[in-house]
């Protein structure tokens, strides 16, 4: 192609092909991480009945209306409930009912009095006990039925991801099952004959892969499952024979890192250019410029990243994850942004949008780069400190201490 493409552009260009994945039912505990395919809904009431939000007693408001420290209410204790009882034990005029917190209010009981607020406290509280303090008003410490979610209320919606807090609301509200969309499976594939294995010694010419490894945690990061990981050489038919791998494991995507410029040895160029699937472009965007992206006849979409971990990281977040999130039909796709201001002085590229592994302070809301060596995409130490990508756009040449800096949150 001709020219450089927006950041905008080439996103729009990946989500156009997005089709979001089959459904499943799952038990709600199972489909932890996943998103959402039509909402919960509570079975039950939350709270399940009135219950008592203090360790206390349940008593009548009328009895202990007038109770003060100089003018304690003696009340009759005729039932102790600890939490998990199901019993209503009657309560007449000047009576009373020990009870814990989470355990049912009697029916007779408009208002909990808590133990500091009678005189013997939990010690010899079975007989009697003498009330201190006046509630405020009836219903204090009563937590009411459905005054959370009533039956048939919506817990989680469409869209969203089950999280633990989302499944712990869920499970209270009695949801046994949900319908979640499928993970995407993804293959991550390493291009570079000058590439080693993680740990493998170190010589003249060859570094270690650390784009495989950045990439599995960023892809299980995505709620996605990692069905294939290789490293291939700068070899086109090595690229072609790993991508029927991948197909043949069902890969719903596949990531490539290197092998996408305009170099010699190119290997992910040389496997589908021209193939009419794969589309090559060049994107404003530093780092990132060189990107590839297209989709096989099994449906599987295809992304070529460019080869440095920094490039990778960034091409990540602003095309893979959003695809794969996409694909779970995830209602919120972006990572979260929040203006910051720079404490520290950077240049930036000419006419390319700037994506920077920075460090933040949310306390002092400031901003700074990771590494001192600025935004190269090779810096793959500095992404150990980087917490967000600083963005900077285009047409700015240069930040200054005080600037305001939109920040994208990623740690």
């Amino acid at each position: 192609m001709t020219g450089r493409r927006t950041v905008e552009e080439q996103l729009a260009r990946v989500l156009d092909a997005v089709r979001v994945l089959p459904s499943e039912t799952r038990g709600v505990r199972d489909a932890a991480g996943r998103t959402l395919a039509s909402p919960a809904a509570a079975a039950h009431d939350i709270p399940l009945f009135d219950n008592s939000a203090m360790d206390g007693f349940a008593v009548r408001a009328a009895d202990v209306a007038a109770a003060s420290a100089e003018n304690p209410v003696t009340l009759r204790v005729v039932a102790d409930l600890p939490a998990g009882v199901a019993l209503d034990p009657p309560l007449g005029a000047g009576e009373a009912a020990r009870i814990m917190t989470g355990s049912p209010t009697p029916a007779d009981a408009d208002v909990i009095v808590p133990f500091e607020d009678t005189e013997g406290g939990l010690a010899d509280s079975l007989d009697e006990v003498r009330v201190l303090h006046a509630p405020a008003k009836p219903g204090v410490f009563v937590r009411r039925r459905g005054a959370d979610l009533h039956a048939g209320d919506e817990v989680v919606r469409t869209g969203e991801r089950l999280g633990a807090f989302q499944v712990a609301a869920a499970v209270a509200a009695g949801v046994a099952e949900v319908s979640v969309t499928r993970a995407p499976r993804v293959a991550v594939v390493s291009t570079g004959s000058e590439l080693l294995a993680p740990g493998e010694p170190v010589t003249r010419g060859r570094i270690p892969d650390s784009n495989g490894p950045l990439l599995e945690q960023l892809v299980a990061d995505a709620d996605a499952d990692v069905v294939l990981v290789a490293r291939v050489p700068d070899d086109p038919d090595a690229v072609r024979d790993v991508t029927a791998e991948a197909v043949a494991r069902g890969a719903d995507v596949i990531v490539f890192t290197g092998g996408v410029s305009a170099g010699a040895y190119e290997p992910v160029r040389g496997a589908f250019d021209g193939q009419g699937e794969v589309e090559f472009a060049s994107v404003a965007m530093q780092p990132g410029k060189p990107q590839a992206f297209g989709v096989l006849s099994s449906g599987a979409l295809v992304f070529g990243l460019p080869g440095n971990p920094v490039s990778v990281a960034v091409s990540f977040e602003v095309f893979v994850r959003p695809a794969l999130l996409a694909l779970q039909g995830r209602a919120e796709i972006q990572r979260p942004r929040a203006s910051f201001t720079a404490d520290a002085a950077w240049t930036t590229p000419p006419g390319r949008r700037q994506y920077l592994p920075a460090i933040v302070d949310l306390v002092a809301r400031t901003v700074r780069p990771a590494t001192a060596g600025g935004s190269g995409s090779h810096l793959a130490g500095g992404l150990a400190r980087a917490r967000a990508f600083a963005i900077i756009p285009a047409e700015v040449e240069a930040v200054a201490v005080g600037d305001a800096i939109d920040v994208m949150l990623v740690g």
